[in-house]
């Protein structure tokens, strides 16, 4: 109970209600709509979310609700790395939908997956942006350094971790390790000495930028959609520089479950992979051919 609460809380402000049954693939799963109907009680599933998502998944949550009405959902937005943490701290959590493979790779080898549950769902990009009319000398990253001041992710979040290897690749930055362990400080000196913001995720980063607290910043193409009259894209990094940007889900083993709150999670899964749900994905500039 202690965990409900402590996950319940972290995420009371991005509770959307959703339901328990959706499409898995080419095919409806109508069971778990079925049992809850049947049942006329709310259940409640705890998913955790990359903060990349957190628009798109509000959209997708609200659809699933039109015809599952029964099933609560409260979503929990952060960096990927952060909410690994916080699964493995023993928030109470029923889906893991990550902005990195790495993350979810460490969810599966610390036994906290739940078996045959992961898929992939979407790919994204990484972008350099800026306040429209913010007269910057950048036209990317070759050039980042030219900036006053750069909002970046730190190396444990998914789009700075993508950020330091695409400037690894373009040999901006030291080569022989895991770029996640490459800190802020050590890219603001391969920059030149540039003032770096370091933000603990991607909407803090666009956040920076679209303020004009920071001339620049990396984030991700998803990120930029409603922002149209107000940032422009430098550069859409490519996937040679940073590779894919997969975004994998997959059900957490919660102890905590009963049996409803475990279908009502599978079922909201598998609506995420529904041929309905990419074409939410895909209005948000999300790419579903992964």
């Amino acid at each position: 109970m202690r965990k409900k609460i402590m996950a319940a809380v972290l995420a009371a402000a991005l509770t959307v209600s959703a339901a328990a049954c959706g499409n898995s693939g080419e095919e409806k799963s109508d069971a778990g709509k079925e049992t809850h109907e049947s049942a006329g009680e709310e259940t409640e599933i705890q998913v955790f979310i990359a903060a990349s998502l957190n628009t798109v998944m509000t959209e997708i949550a609200e659809k699933y609700n039109e015809s599952h009405p029964d099933v609560k959902i409260t979503f929990n937005a952060d960096s990927s790395g952060t909410l690994l943490t916080q699964i493995r701290e023993g928030y109470e959590c029923d889906l893991f939908f990550s902005a990195a493979q790495k993350q979810m790779d460490d969810l599966e080898a610390d036994g906290l997956m739940a078996e045959g549950t992961r898929a992939d769902v979407v790919n994204n990009q990484v972008v350099v942006v800026t306040l429209k009319g913010s007269g910057t000398k950048v036209t990317g990253l070759e050039n980042l350094g030219d900036a006053q001041s750069i909002a970046l992710a730190g190396g444990s979040v998914p789009v700075g971790r993508y950020t330091r290897q695409a400037l690894i690749s373009l040999g901006m930055l030291p080569d022989g390790g895991d770029p996640a362990a490459i800190t802020t400080r050590e890219v603001s000196e391969a920059l030149g000495g540039v003032e770096i913001s370091e933000q603990d995720n991607v909407s803090k980063v666009l956040t920076a930028v679209a303020e004009g607290s920071c001339e620049v910043g990396t984030t991700y193409y998803s990120d930029t959609y409603g922002y149209e009259e107000d940032l422009d894209i430098l550069e859409k990094v490519s996937y040679d520089l940073t590779g894919d940007v997969i975004y994998p889900v997959a059900r957490v083993i919660n102890e905590e479950a009963d049996e409803a709150q475990t279908d009502a999670a599978e079922d909201f899964r598998k609506y995420i992979l529904s041929d309905e749900a990419k074409e939410i994905f895909e209005a948000y500039y999300f790419d579903t051919d992964v």
